[in-house]
């Protein structure tokens, strides 16, 4: 008689783990849902009107929502659901791009401090405890302006520099403790350069961290872009972001309340995606959480 041959069974991988994990959590698929509509609504929006967000109608002026101006008009005629989409764009890029640079310069800054130790420790703690004692607002208030006509992605840069340091040291802290793992002694033993087990090794070992650390960047730069658009530091007309509507808006909030609502109940909704993405992945990446496999 053949035998039939049974498949050994395998490990499942702990990407496969944490995609399970997160695919039943309620908070993260609604999260990623709520974000994905805000993205289409953001970049697919312009092409729903025929207005342009500095396009201007001379014929209704702070004329509230219809069926010609979806959210209304401002003080010189401009639509405001043109502008707030236009700003919603400009906000989630920035958003997004200070994460991705702020929480990459955290995880690199501290998996070769805790792995080097020594001098190189020392002069990037050096660099970070400096940074910390800065007001990073402040700087950012006094910096910005001598920026003022250049690419926007100066601005990215301006903010993303203040926002990574307290997360490299807590992976500093991590990397030391994972450069005396088995599997990390053994590749320096065979003559594994240090920057390929810091890249193959140590960093997967914290992408958890940094994953979650990312979700929360992404909210903090948004918010943080908008607080200083708002006080005339961040975006410079004539682009338009969140931060600007709002600043726009703030004397007629009470008044005209549909050119203040619209572009702040989006805010609220993209930080409120972005928390309840991170607040997700961190219940799935963490091993201690309550959740089956």
């Amino acid at each position: 008689m053949t035998e039939l041959a049974v498949p050994a069974p395998t490990a499942a991988s702990r990407g496969g783990v944490v995609l399970r994990r997160a695919l039943r959590s309620r908070s993260a698929l609604a999260g990623a849902v709520l974000l994905a509509l805000l993205f289409l609504l953001a970049f697919a929006g312009p092409y729903l009107t025929r207005w342009g967000y500095d396009d201007k109608d001379f014929t209704a002026f702070r004329q509230p929502p219809s069926p010609a101006h979806w959210f209304g008009t401002g003080a010189a005629g401009q639509d405001v659901f043109a502008a707030t989409v236009r700003g919603m764009q400009k906000s989630l890029v920035i958003g997004l791009l200070v994460a991705v640079v702020s929480t990459g310069l955290a995880g690199l800054v501290g998996a070769f401090a805790g792995y080097f130790l020594g001098a190189v420790d020392r002069v990037l703690m050096w660099v970070v405890d400096l940074l910390l004692v800065l007001p990073s607002f402040l700087m950012v208030a006094i910096l910005s302006p001598l920026f003022q006509g250049s690419t926007w992605l100066l601005f990215v840069a301006l903010l993303a520099a203040f926002m990574w340091m307290v997360t490299a040291r807590i992976i500093r802290g991590m990397t030391m403790s994972l450069r005396e793992r088995e599997y990390v002694l053994a590749a320096r033993y065979i003559g594994v350069r240090p920057a390929r087990i810091i890249f193959r090794h140590i960093l997967p070992n914290v992408a958890s961290l940094l994953i979650v650390d990312a979700t929360i960047n992404v909210s903090v730069a948004v918010l943080s872009e908008s607080a200083l658009s708002y006080f005339g530091f961040g975006v410079q007309p004539p682009d338009v972001s969140l931060g600007t509507l709002l600043a726009d808006a703030s004397t007629d909030a009470t008044t005209y309340p549909w050119l203040f609502c619209f572009p702040a109940a989006l805010l609220v909704l993209i930080v409120l995606a972005v928390n309840l993405v991170g607040d997700g992945l961190r219940d799935a990446l963490d091993p201690g959480s309550g959740q089956a496999t």
